[in-house]
C-alpha cells in the first residue's frame, strides 16, 4: 500500500521558515517524480513545485521562486519543501504527491499528473 506522509506544517510569523517532509513508502521512491501543491480556504489546489524521479530537474511556481527549494533524498524515501520568507498568502494544506519518472514541464504542474497523494499538512501564516 502505498502512503505519502507529510510532517512539518505549523503556525509561523510572517518572514519566518518552514521544512515540510514528505515520507514514501509502498512504492520505489526513486522512480517517481514529486510534487508539492498546496490548497487555501475557498480556493483550487494549486501547483507549488515540482522535482524529477533524481533530483536533476526542479521548478516551482512563480508565486515562490527564489523563497521555496524542493528537494528529495532517495535513501531516505524522503521528499523535502523548504519555505523561507513566508508570506500570509502562503497560508495553506500543502500536499505531496507521487507521478510517473518521466520529465514533462507541463504536466508536471498539473495535479492530474500525480499517482499518489498525501494527506496534507497545514502551513498558517501570520501578519
Amino acid at each position: 500500500q502505498v502512503q505519502l506522509v507529510e510532517s512539518g506544517g505549523g503556525l509561523v510569523q510572517a518572514g519566518g521558515s518552514l521544512r515540510l517532509s514528505c515520507a514514501a513508502s509502498g512504492l520505489t521512491f526513486s522512480n517517481y517524480a514529486m510534487g508539492w501543491f498546496r490548497q487555501a480556504p475557498g480556493k483550487e489546489r494549486e501547483f507549488v513545485a515540482t522535482i524529477s524521479w533524481n533530483g536533476i530537474v526542479t521548478f516551482s511556481a512563480d508565486s515562490v521562486k527564489g523563497r521555496f527549494t524542493i528537494s528529495r533524498d532517495n535513501a531516505k524515501n524522503t521528499g523535502y519543501l523548504q519555505m523561507n520568507y513566508l508570506k500570509p498568502e502562503d497560508t495553506a494544506v500543502y500536499y505531496c504527491a507521487a507521478g510517473p519518472a518521466g520529465i514533462n514541464y507541463a504536466r508536471m504542474r498539473m495535479a492530474t499528473f500525480y499517482d499518489y497523494w498525501g494527506q496534507g499538512t497545514q502551513v498558517t501564516v501570520s501578519s
